[in-house]
């Protein structure tokens, strides 16, 4: 919920920013990257360290290094200031999210480790809800510094989370692994595990390619076809609400239909969303396409988190994870610029839309031919 909100509240701020330091499209498009570079090193680099000091160190670790950075970027007054304090906030969500996943995905039976991972997911909706409510009474009343000093409030949960969080048993259970991180990601790439391997790094790639390059411009987006900020906000608001029941009905079918079913269906739905989506020009079918996206994407991200950590054995589980995630990266920090560039060229929403429509037919593609199925199968 709070990786979530601190992501949202960038979407928003980057809007309000605009405004306020009068940014071109470009340095808007290297905010949302700036971010996603941040987020591949962290996911690398953390993955990597969660298989060798436990998952439970390292979920506090980046809890802290987030929420500190993005607190202090409220007080930044130069757009190179913000983006090196966005780059640390993207490094400690990078680290977070898979050891998050990695951590629970360890910690439940293998009967329901799907549905569970999926609903802890969920919890993502509601930060972007957050965010959204934060973007629409803080913001145009009290400007976006505050938006921001509010999302270094998540700090003081680590103090918790020290005194009461248990490691995951299984990580525990095995001793720390003696492996180097060579050897981990020579692992990775073995016979056994080279096609999920591939197929992990495709799907993430393409998902989050689409996800930050639509998600972080939704706002301005609508300010674009015309709307004013604080109805943009409204809107985007009412778009992120979709979220929930893409992840709820995500996490009920994960178990009966299985991971590549979920994932693949609701790919393909995110995929039709976008296209329509971006080829929409009036108020009713931008809101409800742009809550289709809402609805399938998110549901697929459950599915990815839930589907990632089950593809390889505990001693580089977090590695292979970190390391997909941070390949996905990667094609977060092009999505926002791609996007900005192309706006700068005078390019249509519906093209830009339609490629990431195509992206995630890509990935889709990746899970049908190269994808095992794992629903229910005991974790190496």
């Amino acid at each position: 919920m709070f990786d979530a909100m601190d992501v949202g509240i960038l979407s928003f701020v980057i809007a309000a920013l605009a405004a306020e330091w009068h940014l071109t499209p470009s340095e808007m498009g290297w905010i949302g990257s700036v971010n996603s570079i941040g987020m591949a090193v962290g996911a690398f680099g953390f993955g990597l360290l969660a298989d060798r000091i436990g998952r439970k160190n390292v979920f506090m670790m980046t809890l802290v290094l987030f929420s500190l950075a993005s607190g202090l970027s409220a007080l930044t007054t130069t757009l190179i200031a913000f983006l090196i304090l966005r780059f640390l906030v993207g490094a400690g969500l990078g680290g977070e999210l898979p050891v998050a996943s990695t951590l629970v995905s360890e910690s439940v039976e293998a009967k329901e480790r799907g549905r569970v991972v999926v609903l802890l997911e969920s919890f993502w909706a509601a930060g972007w809800l957050l965010a959204a409510l934060i973007a629409y009474f803080v913001i145009p009343h009290y400007g976006w510094r505050l938006a921001l000093i509010i999302t270094a409030l998540p700090a003081f949960y680590a103090i918790y989370l020290r005194r009461k969080l248990p490691d995951s048993p299984k990580f525990e259970s095995e001793g720390k692994p003696k492996e180097s991180a060579f050897a981990k990601l020579q692992l990775i790439w073995t016979k056994k595990y080279a096609r999920r391997t591939l197929m992990l790094w495709i799907v993430w790639f393409t998902v989050v390619f689409s996800y930050y390059g639509m998600f972080l411009w939704l706002p301005s987006v609508m300010v674009m076809k015309g709307f004013d900020l604080i109805h943009s906000f409204k809107y985007v608001l009412i778009m992120t609400l979709a979220q929930l029941p893409g992840y709820f009905t995500a996490a009920w079918l994960i178990e009966r239909a299985g991971r590549k079913f979920v994932l693949a269906t609701y790919l393909l739905g995110t995929a039709a969303s976008a296209l329509f989506f971006g080829n929409a020009e009036t108020l009713t079918p931008l809101l409800i396409f742009g809550a289709l996206l809402s609805f399938f994407n998110l549901g697929a991200w459950g599915a990815l988190y839930a589907y990632s950590p089950e593809q390889y054995p505990t001693a580089v589980r977090a590695t292979g994870s970190g390391m997909a995630a941070a390949v996905g990266r990667i094609g977060g920090i092009f999505g926002p610029l791609l996007v900005g560039s192309l706006l700068a060229a005078g390019t249509g929403f519906g093209t830009i839309f339609g490629i990431f429509c195509g992206a995630i037919i890509i990935g889709v593609l990746a899970v049908v031919f190269l994808g095992t199925e794992t629903k229910q199968l005991e974790l190496e």
